[in-house]
């Protein structure tokens, strides 16, 4: 049997490949945008940084981006370059899919042609606007959608006619709906028309149920006339237009990581 070659210090040639296999953490960091190679170098001898839940303080580490799990000072960083993770401004009058049998338009007319599976997380319904998550993590994917994790989503809602003084406590005490009790954790009145006619107020809640937010209002007298999601957890629609789409950075994805426990 051919035996192994070793080195000096009789350790298996092969095991030392294997150790020095992946890439050196300071260059993931930098690639990654965390920041310049000497700054990760001190962030690395400080302390600040973990990889698969343990802290590394050794210069020269080298780990496999694809499957490494990095921490800096506590929020995520993801350094899989494979990874995508997008935010969509859904215009109104678009599905919540990726294609249509019908060709219909949809969000997947809006997505660079990629290698891989994307995949929206959670829906906006045909006539709602505003901020949708795409992203081919699945695991990110499933606890951002579960209720158990609650994670706020922020909506923008027009209502019609001019509102009770009380809206806000009926809608946060909650409301009776044909699938159970329907409430928002918190409600803000942002503007009117001078008329009365037209209400634009701010409501936050955590569940995700099929057009919560319009049977929520309309069940309460004040149908929705306009709706538009603007966040999800810490993530904003800043000054995107309709139908623009842009890579989350890493304060957002690193909030939406720690939000759902990743």
């Amino acid at each position: 049997m051919m035996s192994q070659k070793r080195d000096s210090t009789g350790s298996n040639t092969d095991t030392r490949e294997r150790e020095e296999a992946g890439v050196r953490l300071q260059k993931v960091l930098s690639q990654a945008g965390v920041a310049s190679r000497r700054a990760a170098e001190e962030m690395i001898n400080e302390g600040r940084v973990e990889v698969d839940g343990v802290p590394v303080t050794t210069l020269g580490t080298r780990v496999d981006p694809s499957s490494s799990v990095i921490h800096v000072d506590g929020t995520r960083i993801v350094v899989d370059q494979e990874a995508t993770h997008l935010l969509l401004n859904k215009p109104a009058g678009i599905l919540s899919t990726m294609s249509d049998e019908q060709d219909r338009p949809c969000i997947g007319d809006y997505l660079p042609k990629r290698n891989g599976r994307l995949f929206h997380i959670g829906r906006l319904d045909f006539n709602t606007e505003g901020l949708l998550l795409i992203s081919n993590d699945g695991e990110l994917a499933n606890r951002l959608m579960h209720p158990s994790y609650r994670v706020p989503k922020t909506y923008l809602a027009e209502l019609q006619g001019p509102i009770p003084k009380d809206l806000g406590r009926t809608v946060k005490e909650g409301i009776e709906l044909e699938d159970g009790l329907a409430r928002v954790d918190s409600f803000k009145m942002i503007d009117r028309n001078d008329s009365g006619t037209r209400t634009m107020v701010q409501v936050v809640l955590h569940e995700g149920r099929k057009r919560i937010v319009r049977r929520l209002f309309k069940e309460a007298g004040y149908p929705v006339q306009r709706l538009v999601r603007t966040g999800i957890g810490s993530v904003r629609l800043t000054n995107e237009r309709p139908g623009a789409i842009r890579p989350l950075d890493n304060k957002e994805l690193g909030s939406l990581y720690r939000a759902v426990g990743l």
